[in-house]
């Protein structure tokens, strides 16, 4: 190959010393200022090395001359942000629901903080405007299972449903009334014809006074006689058109027969107080939220009803 070079006489630069085609490739140098950006290049990082973390060893990495690191700026800033909100959110830690929903300014400021504590823990499952889904509970409605003026909230909130770590949870028990073969299927799908014919879905017809009787027996004692609920077991309005797993025939047969029981997890052990307190502001100013005269449900906390979640 070294012997096939020469120099290109119109140009006099030396060719590399292959061809293809009839083709030369001249071996002309490499430009200076492409030399002058790769020596920079090698300089700068040599320095960013030496300044900044950057080499990774077996039980960590370098930490560079100013021990600077991105962790430690976010950390920074984090705590810069929390010192200037701090003033606020001791005023929301120091007063209480019933007081904070009648200060329109504090409450505003509450109302933002819960909204962003809201997208980082609830839209999994509430969505991102809190409209819910199937076995997801719509926040913006008027139906509340436990309550829902603030400080029902955030005692939902605080203790969960039926969280398995905290003994406080808020529980209801519904038997699988299919399931466990209390009900054979055509009292199940009676028992459905009549709780939908309470709410005007279903014809008041023969199968629907078949499914009173079967109400009577089994489903009074946390629906009510009227069907509409009662809160102290978290026990549903079946008298509404709100429902939490589907209000047609076959939804409401699959509820009856086996009974659901959704998990909301205890926040308190995961977020502080004073979060817990703007979450509850904030999802009580969605629009269903209930004023402090609407009936509470403080016995409901850790006690057993047979609940459908509606």
């Amino acid at each position: 190959m070294a012997n096939n070079k020469r120099i290109d006489e119109p140009t006099g630069i030396e060719t590399v010393g292959h061809e293809w085609d009839g083709i030369e490739e001249l071996n002309n140098p490499v430009p200076r200022w492409w030399l002058i950006t790769l020596y920079l290049t090698v300089i700068f990082a040599l320095g960013y090395v030496v300044i900044y973390p950057a080499v990774p060893l077996a039980n960590g990495g370098t930490q560079g001359l100013w021990g600077w690191t991105s962790r430690g700026q976010l950390a920074q800033e984090m705590a810069a942000g929390a010192a200037s909100r701090k003033a606020a959110t001791d005023a929301i830690a120091g007063m209480p629901l019933d007081q904070l929903v009648k200060d329109e300014k504090l409450l505003q400021l509450a109302i933002a903080g819960g909204s962003a504590a809201f997208k980082q823990n609830c839209v999994q499952c509430h969505g991102s405007g809190a409209a819910g889904s199937v076995g997801y509970p719509n926040l913006k409605d008027d139906d509340w299972l436990w309550g829902g003026n603030a400080n029902e909230i955030e005692l939902t909130l605080n203790h969960g449903i039926r969280a398995a770590d905290d003994p406080a949870t808020r529980t209801s028990l519904m038997p699988s009334f299919g399931k466990d073969r209390i009900l054979n299927p055509a009292q199940v799908g009676d028992t459905a014809a009549y709780v939908l014919s309470l709410s005007g879905k279903h014809p008041k017809d023969a199968a629907a006074t078949r499914g009173a009787a079967i109400f009577a027996v089994n489903c009074v004692a946390c629906h009510g006689t009227d069907g509409k609920g009662l809160r102290q077991f978290g026990a549903p309005n079946l008298t509404d058109a709100v429902w939490l797993y589907g209000g047609k025939p076959d939804q409401v047969s699959a509820s009856i027969h086996k009974a659901r029981a959704g998990v909301m997890p205890a926040w308190n052990k995961k977020l502080d107080p004073v979060t817990i307190k703007m979450l509850a502001a904030y999802v009580h100013s969605l629009g269903g939220g209930e004023d402090f005269t609407t009936a509470t449900s403080a016995p409901a906390r850790g006690s057993p009803g047979n609940a459908q979640t509606k």
